[in-house]
């Protein structure tokens, strides 16, 4: 295999992707805790690693994927006493609930999802070696904390030194703890509150001390990479680092990798800011496959705009393909195909995962198939074969043609004629300088979901499903 390139949050620059074991990988992710339904941060994660671990394991890499559940935590306790049910109760409804979303989006179940939960022995077993190492100590209260300033190498992921996290954090102020950086890895139990038998008494762990025990459960004391949403990477990514190299005397974690933010109408997405959407909101209203697309457009790495333009351009750059693969009885897609198109996604993807990259060679592809079809009949089925398999590497162009365009067109509440001719009495109002008959089309076809985008070109228009 030629190198892959890899960013590494780490060292902060890209480099040659080297497993521990030839030919196989071992990678973490960090997933979601389970109180509430998946919002679109979540369907980021999913999405970016996913199309990681099918480009791994189509370059030959034997993939080992694991991505936890948290299933005990304050939001969850808060959240099942406000419902009014169990914590088991609230929490496996959200799991089934996050695994029909990712399903939905065409993401593949990781190999195993360790739970929080179900792990608690292995917890108690790495705070007793951190314990004895003097990394941690029992506070009075019966909680149980990490002293960070013992671990020397505190701060290297976010390339931070602890004078100026102790000077700038929001650090929450706790008598117990021997210095204001230390943090828990075992919470004493209040009154009624859901507990496991300890040395220290009845509590449930902390949430960094979780992932440091089940990354070590399922893939050993150190593994290739390991992944998360971009505010993983300082308090908790950081501080698994110094429980696990702390309690294993060895290197946790070789590559780390973090996803983009994904932004509304390029806000922070926030519940404050009432522009907090769950996977399944937004599902409600655009085809799955849309919105994967609209994740794998950009790069991993880079922030995403949800938008109802960015959607809708993904839309159109769906039927873009869809129309090319349209009318062509396809072939089976192939396993292994030697083509030019084949070593420039190649060479895109082996530098970061560059979707983009990708995406541009499918574009280029889906070209040469549309004038195949035109100029060369006998070579379309072909390229139509190898456009749906470097697709499918991305987890997208499987539907068939006919329903994904069907589907398009069949929502539309006005012919594409009607369209047209609104742009056109738009036009002409606005050479009369008929400013407010114009506006006024604008905001009527985009009450109908018909967006229209204006330039030196002439006036286009895209389709975005009203929300109901």
């Amino acid at each position: 295999m030629t190198d892959m390139q890899i960013y590494n949050t780490l060292t902060r620059r890209k480099e040659p992707f080297t497993p521990i074991e030839p030919g196989r990988v071992r990678m973490y992710v960090c997933g979601m805790t389970v109180y509430d339904y998946c919002h679109l941060g979540h369907a980021r994660v999913m999405v970016a690693f996913d199309v990681i671990t099918r480009y791994l394991r189509h370059r030959g890499y034997d993939v080992t994927y694991v991505r936890n559940v948290t299933d005990i935590d304050d939001k969850i306790l808060r959240r099942a006493d406000e419902n009014g049910e169990t914590i088991a109760s609230l929490t496996e409804r959200m799991i089934e609930a996050m695994h029909e979303d990712e399903a939905r989006l065409g993401v593949l179940a990781p190999d195993q999802e360790p739970r929080a939960t179900r792990h608690i022995d292995d917890i108690i077993a790495m705070i007793e070696t951190l314990m004895a190492k003097g990394y941690a100590y029992a506070a009075d209260n019966g909680d149980v904390y990490y002293r960070v300033r013992r671990f020397e190498g505190y701060g290297k992921l976010n390339n931070r030194d602890l004078d100026e996290m102790r000077s700038g954090a929001r650090i929450e102020v706790d008598e117990h703890k021997e210095d204001p950086l230390d943090f828990v890895l075992w919470k004493a139990a209040k009154p009624g509150e859901a507990s496991w038998p300890s040395p220290w008494g009845e509590g449930r762990p902390g949430w960094h001390i979780e992932c440091s025990a089940m990354s070590k459960c399922c893939l050993g004391e150190t593994f290739d990479i390991h992944g998360g949403g971009p505010d993983l990477t300082f308090p908790h990514h950081e501080n698994e680092i110094a429980q696990s190299e702390a309690a294993n005397g060895k290197p946790f974690v070789n590559t780390w990798m973090h996803a983009g933010a994904v932004r509304v109408n390029h806000e922070k997405m926030s519940k404050s800011l009432g522009n907090f959407f769950t996977i399944r909101e937004v599902l409600e209203h655009h085809d799955p496959e849309v919105v994967r697309y609209l994740l794998v457009a950009s790069h991993y790495r880079s922030a995403i705009n949800y938008a109802p333009e960015s959607l809708a351009d993904a839309r159109k750059s769906l039927e873009r393909f869809y129309n090319s693969l349209a009318g062509l009885s396809l072939e089976p897609v192939v396993e292994s195909v030697d083509s030019d198109f084949d070593k420039r996604f190649t060479a895109a993807m082996d530098d970061d995962f560059n979707t983009a990259g990708a995406l541009s060679v499918l574009f280029d592809l889906a070209r040469e198939l549309n004038r195949a079809k035109k100029e060369a009949p006998d070579q379309a089925p072909a390229l139509a074969a190898e456009l749906r398999r470097l697709g499918g590497i991305l987890g997208l162009l499987q539907q068939d043609p006919a329903l994904f365009l069907k589907a398009g067109a069949g929502e539309l509440p006005l012919s594409e004629a009607e369209i047209q001719a609104k742009i056109d009495e738009r036009a002409a109002a606005k050479k009369s300088k008929d400013f407010a008959t114009a506006d006024g089309i604008r905001d009527e076809l985009a009450a109908l979901g018909i967006i229209l985008k204006d330039s030196r070109e002439g006036t286009g228009w895209v389709f975005e499903k009203p929300e109901a």
